[in-house]
């Protein structure tokens, strides 16, 4: 009975690995890097943060080393975790003020202003989730939508469904039920500061509320995810959404 039942479920797992590839759910090459993806529900999510250096339509993405720079650009640009001085942050499985060790673990990070570009930051075929989106995630992985339409703190365990089961700080690691490996890359702050790294990860999303947009974040000490809205001179994490 046992063999029995685990032919079953390795069939299953067959079945719904062809299934998963028959809607075009299977590996992406971007700008030089492979990315793992995932099924989460109907929807194909990238497995790992992105690392492009340029927009869909081939042109560079510019990066910025400094505050000042920033505010003189004012336009999409690009940072890895820990590339200069002011990163005061190590993550528990490595050096995170590593640019290496970080670019290699995290990916990159972008302004909302590289994120929103007409010219595309995922590859074709492929989109910044939006917030809705994101709540469709959500709501696959057990939240309500009335906590979806919430703010700062929902849910139960949907981070813990979420988060990697490796590299988060004070035994805050996942389950990684759901494949979307989340990790704690970090931000880049506004007045140039990197923070965070192995203690929380944010993404964004598309949509915008008010000049800011939406983004989730989890944390190593809570097993929920967190919804709230970040500026432009903030640089976060991206995830591409199968269009």
């Amino acid at each position: 009975m046992r063999f029995k039942i685990h032919s079953i479920v390795a069939a299953i797992a067959f079945f719904s690995s062809i299934d998963a590839k028959a809607q075009g759910c299977e590996p992406v090459t971007y700008d030089g890097y492979t990315y793992k993806v995932v099924q989460i529900g109907d929807q194909c999510w990238f497995a790992e943060n992105l690392r492009t250096r340029r927009y869909a339509n081939g042109d560079a993405i510019p990066v910025d080393s400094s505050d000042e720079q920033l505010s003189e650009m004012n336009q999409g640009a690009r940072v890895v975790y820990g590339e200069d001085e002011r990163c005061n942050n190590k993550s528990p499985d490595g050096d995170a003020c590593d640019p290496n060790w970080s670019l290699k673990e995290y990916g990159r990070l972008y302004n909302s202003l590289a994120m929103n570009d007409g010219r595309g930051l995922c590859p074709s075929g492929w989109h910044v989730p939006t917030d809705g989106e994101f709540m469709t995630l959500e709501m696959e992985l057990g939240l309500s939508e009335v906590e979806c339409n919430t703010v700062f703190w929902r849910g139960t365990d949907q981070g813990t469904q979420l988060k990697a089961t490796y590299g988060w700080n004070d035994d805050g690691n996942g389950e990684n039920s759901s494949g979307f490996s989340g990790l704690p890359g970090g931000v880049r702050l506004f007045d140039g500061r990197f923070r965070g790294a192995g203690t929380y990860g944010v993404w964004w999303s598309s949509s915008p509320v008010g000049s800011e947009f939406w983004n989730r974040t989890l944390f190593d000490v809570g097993s929920d995810i967190t919804r709230h809205n970040s500026g432009s001179g903030t640089f976060l994490s991206v995830r591409c959404l199968k269009d």
